[in-house]
């Protein structure tokens, strides 16, 4: 789970937790799931998949409950309604949860990210320390054991500060691998510039190593003549360059994002309006139908901006 977009802010700018650091466990019997599973959600590939890695790893994500103010002892289920099932299924009978602070469901499930890489590692690093062989993990989620090897085997070479830094971020593992080519100092930066860009490819990783003094990567680079692809001083100094400027560039976006999103929605809003109007629908079917075609499609947008993922039942 990720903190960050688990956090929520009042008016008055402070950020507030919407689930406790803590896990608590709690027996299962005590805990309501707000809805109930779909038809058919027990036999389908998804829960078999949540139920065989529960047996051969244990639970990978807490469930995460809010207490049920009207009834002390109780919590209602927020996000794990599938993990419960499982676990009911599987004979458990208390389970560790995150407590939500947060009582609304439909945002904090809108906010719920799936598992980070390295809490893949860290959960996979667990269950080889219990016992649990590598092949054994593989079968659970499915992967090649090579595949479970490697991501034991995450953050070899990896600053423990970068690390936790990027704990809870999407990078894949050949972002790992790039920053293992660079010093913990460099690491550190790196992650640091990945956060503040909110860009985590293996592409902007690169350009952060390429952009990189020798004394900073961990080994050396080795030019062997014409076939070496060693950028020069010049080719450093223009992406430091393109780079700050791109930094600039985002920056600005984003402080005009939330505005320009507004005025879009407005806009949108106004057009629909428009359209439900039979009179100036006709018009336009008879005189623009060009702009008719155009303004249905900006009616019938959803929603402006980025959507979430859709979150497990």
């Amino acid at each position: 789970m990720n903190d960050g977009p688990g956090n929520s802010s009042d008016g008055d700018g402070r950020i507030h937790l919407a689930f406790d650091r803590d896990i608590r466990v709690i027996p299962i019997s005590a805990i309501v799931p707000l809805k109930s599973l779909p038809d058919g959600a027990r036999e389908s590939r998804k829960f078999a998949q949540v139920l065989s890695s529960i047996k051969a790893i244990g639970l990978v994500e807490a469930p995460v409950v809010i207490a049920n103010t009207q009834n002390a002892g109780t919590w209602f289920l927020l996000d794990g309604h599938l993990r419960l099932e499982a676990l009911k299924q599987l004979g458990m009978v208390e389970v560790e949860c995150l407590i939500a602070t947060d009582d609304d469901t439909y945002t904090y499930n809108k906010r719920v990210n799936r598992l980070a890489p390295i809490q893949e590692h860290r959960m996979i690093a667990r269950a080889i320390e219990r016992g649990v062989s590598s092949a054994d993990i593989a079968d659970a989620l499915g992967l090649q054991v090579e595949s479970v090897i490697r991501r034991f085997r995450l953050l070899e070479g990896i600053s423990p500060e970068a690390a936790e830094m990027l704990k809870d971020t999407p990078c894949s593992m050949k972002v790992f691998d790039v920053l293992r080519q660079m010093s913990a100092v460099r690491q550190i930066e790196a992650a640091d510039l990945m956060i503040g860009q909110h860009n985590f490819t293996v592409m902007f990783a690169r350009a952060i190593r390429a952009a990189t003094p020798d004394s900073q990567l961990v080994t050396a680079k080795k030019v062997t003549g014409a076939a070496a692809g060693t950028p020069s001083g010049q080719q450093i100094a223009r992406m430091e360059r393109e780079l700050a400027a791109l930094q600039t560039q985002v920056k600005s976006v984003e402080e005009t994002y939330g505005i320009d999103n507004l005025h879009l929605t407005v806009a949108r809003g106004y057009v629909a309006k428009l359209l439900a109007n039979g009179r100036i629908s006709r018009w336009l079917a008879h005189h623009r139908q060009e702009y008719l075609g155009e303004f249905q499609k900006i009616a019938e947008i959803e929603a402006i901006g980025p959507q979430s993922e859709a979150t497990e039942p």
